[in-house]
């Protein structure tokens, strides 16, 4: 286990992206919404002083939209996502160890560092600046819970220059006695409701308790967020990520859905979508659920159903699941309702490194060696030639999907989105 963990984390991500291609938008307020753009899922800085908070639905605060002069911007997740692979393969260079924790935020090991750690902290922030050209925070301590409070020392407070090392206790406590308990990682409001009652309003009162006590009155990972506090590692660096047991592809509607034949349609993406993830992990599913629901808010008689099947021979082939989430969905749709949501999920995943460990059942042929060619060559093709080819099931209208109407280019993954210079 690293001696020091620094936890670099980038801010305002989504918004951060946006303002690389928008430089006359810095310092300027900025969000970003969700699909469908209802609702703000980023926000600048400048956003979040206006008192606007994460998840609300832009309606309700497009008085302060108009007053203010916020830009609004569609999710543009190609982009985010591919300036998230340049910063997390730019981190490679300042260590040999980098766990990916999530789109924005990763673990490195400087234990083999050549120089401080403060002192690289300030490096990796100016590298990516100059890189990648998204603006970090830094955060360094002995264990990943007290990298994640450095990290948001390094962010609540700029003169800190973005980056906070709490290796030295006495630093350490000083932040710790000044910090909420809600801010400490994997604690949230229900949790600190609780420790608010018995007296625990600080990280620093929560890091003096017992582990005995907290794991009596508590949890066991409650406990094991204590020892890290107290600067006892307990969360393995670099852990293999799991591949997942369920894969689910859902969304919610603009327009609401009234027809089978529509909801068919729009479920035969989903699942599409979802047979796409599940053979980039080398899953076979054994189980297809669907589901659909109407707005339970909207005045009218809700509805909301779902039904599973369990396949008889596990598998990776998008139109053996198609099949299936046709017959599903029939055996749930009641005409009449306007159906906002809907989903399919992919369960009872098998995980293998490849097709020679799949179980056949008895009546197996050649044809699943050819189905899982066909599936292949089918993701090859479309990740070379962006989704070019679908099956005709899916229809060539996306019924559920709203066109976004503020979405910003694809800069960096579409030839047709790349930058213009203007020379005069």
């Amino acid at each position: 286990m690293p001696a020091n963990i620094a936890l670099v984390d980038c801010n305002n991500f989504y918004v951060s992206c946006e303002r690389l291609f928008r430089p006359d938008l810095r310092n300027k307020p900025v969000a970003v919404l969700s699909n469908n753009d209802g609702c703000i899922i980023a926000r600048s800085q400048e956003v979040k002083d206006l008192g606007i908070k994460m998840a609300v639905p832009v309606h309700q605060v497009k008085h302060l939209v108009e007053q203010h002069g916020i830009q609004l911007f569609s999710s543009n997740y190609p982009l985010y996502a591919d300036l998230s692979a340049r910063i997390m393969h730019s981190l490679t260079a300042f260590s040999p160890a980098t766990e990916i924790y999530s789109i924005d935020e990763a673990f490195i090991d400087l234990d083999h560092a050549s120089v401080g750690a403060t002192e690289l902290g300030l490096e990796i922030k100016k590298s990516l600046w100059q890189w990648v050209g998204i603006p970090v925070c830094v955060g360094i301590g002995p264990t990943k819970t007290l990298a994640k409070l450095a990290n948001y020392a390094a962010k609540k407070w700029p003169k800190t220059g973005s980056v906070v090392d709490i290796s030295d206790v006495v630093k350490r406590k000083k932040i710790m006695q000044i910090t909420p308990v809600g801010e400490v990682w994997g604690v949230g409001r229900c949790l600190t409701e609780r420790l608010n009652a018995l007296g625990i309003d600080s990280v620093w009162d929560l890091q003096s308790q017992s582990i005995g006590a907290i794991r009596r009155n508590f949890s066991i990972t409650l406990a094991k967020t204590v020892k890290e506090l107290q600067g006892m590692p307990m969360m393995p660096f670099a852990e293999p990520a799991k591949k997942k047991q369920q894969i689910i592809c859902s969304r919610s509607f603009k327009t609401k859905l009234t027809d089978q034949y529509e909801l068919a349609q729009t479920l035969s993406v989903f699942c599409l979508r979802a047979a796409e993830k599940l053979r980039a992990q080398q899953g076979l599913a054994r189980k297809v659920t669907v589901f659909i629901r109407t707005s339970p808010f909207d005045g009218t008689n809700a509805y909301s159903k779902s039904v599973s099947y369990k396949l008889t021979s596990a598998t990776q082939d998008s139109r053996e699941l198609l099949k299936m989430t046709k017959q599903l969905l029939a055996s749930i749709y009641k005409p009449g309702y306007q159906y906002q949501q809907a989903g399919v999920m992919l369960g009872d995943i098998v995980c293998l490194q490849g097709s020679k460990a799949k179980q056949q059942d008895l009546f197996s042929t050649t044809a699943d060696v050819r189905s899982e060619m066909l599936m292949k060559t089918l993701d090859e093709i479309n990740q070379r030639f962006d989704n070019s080819i679908t099956l005709a099931a899916v229809g060539n209208k996306k019924l559920w999907q709203s066109v976004p109407i503020n979405r910003s280019n694809q800069y960096t993954t579409d030839w047709k989105g790349l930058a213009k210079v203007k020379i005069q």
